[in-house]
């Protein structure tokens, strides 16, 4: 018999909420059609060696790997200015919906048209990062047609309201009173961000960018698969080709760059802090 003294007595709590979890997700495992089972059955296991075996040896040649290259780094420079871009969304949208830089809130409740006006932009920034990136690449490909400028406007848009959404958040659970000091003394809202609040939420701001940006190269070769240029629309059209020994090629490239940009930002992370 197990001794009281080692018993554990949060045993009876856990072993209920495991069972209740089991009990809420089985019924989402039955609506998903979730069967594991079918990667072991034969057919499926012919079908991935044969697919497995088309990647080796990878495709090296000279002017396929200059090709990878290009779409390389065209899938960072798609990131970074999506990124840049959505910046310019979200700045404005982070200082116009901050409550803690409401000139009309420093003597009591916010006014009704401020707040209405800030509203209305959060609610704009909430409809931008609810669309994700994939949708607003399938729109902009029909509109601007194939290539990275699609890709480019559907991370700027959903990062855009992401970034300012955080943006906001982060200002408003900073220390207040410097930025409102300066506003009851006559500074603008952007004087008092500059003065007020950035010195003391520079890293964080700064640190949540550079985790976006490298979010954004992996979702820059996700968009290639819907034509928005890049890395994905290469690996698209070999998949689509079935040249297994390209996509194994491409896969590596893939995985070295976020391999890559991972390293870059936690660098810059630290460098920051």
């Amino acid at each position: 018999m197990l001794n009281p003294a080692r018993r554990d007595p949060a045993w009876a709590g856990r072993v209920f909420w495991s069972g209740a979890a089991l009990v809420l997700l089985w019924p989402l495992v039955v609506a998903t059609e979730f069967r594991p089972q079918r990667l072991f059955e034969a057919d499926t296991l012919a079908v991935t060696g044969r697919f497995l075996a088309d990647f080796f040896p990878p495709a090296l040649a000279p002017d396929f790997l200059a090709l990878v290259a290009r779409a390389t780094w065209r899938t960072v420079a798609i990131a970074t200015a999506g990124i840049t871009l959505g910046l310019v969304i979200a700045v404005p949208g982070a200082l116009l919906t901050a409550r803690v830089l409401s000139l009309s809130a420093l003597a009591g409740p916010m006014a009704v048209a401020p707040l209405l006006l800030r509203q209305a932009l959060r609610a704009v920034l909430v409809v931008l990062r609810s669309v994700p990136e994939l949708v607003w690449a399938l729109v902009f490909v029909r509109v601007v047609g194939l290539g990275p400028t699609a890709g480019v406007l559907a991370i700027a848009l959903t990062y855009g309201g992401m970034l300012g959404k955080v943006y906001a958040e982060i200002l408003d659970s900073g220390e207040a009173a410097p930025a409102q000091a300066l506003m009851r003394q006559g500074a603008g809202r952007l004087q008092a961000f500059c003065y007020g609040l950035l010195p003391q939420n520079a890293h964080e701001l700064a640190s949540y960018t550079v985790y976006r940006w490298e979010c954004a190269v992996r979702s820059s070769v996700v968009l290639g698969f819907v034509g928005a240029g890049g890395l994905g629309q290469e690996l698209d059209g070999s998949m689509k080709m079935f040249a297994g020994a390209e996509v194994a090629t491409m896969l590596a490239v893939f995985v070295a760059l976020v391999a890559l940009a991972d390293r870059a930002s936690a660098s810059i992370r630290r460098v920051l802090g």
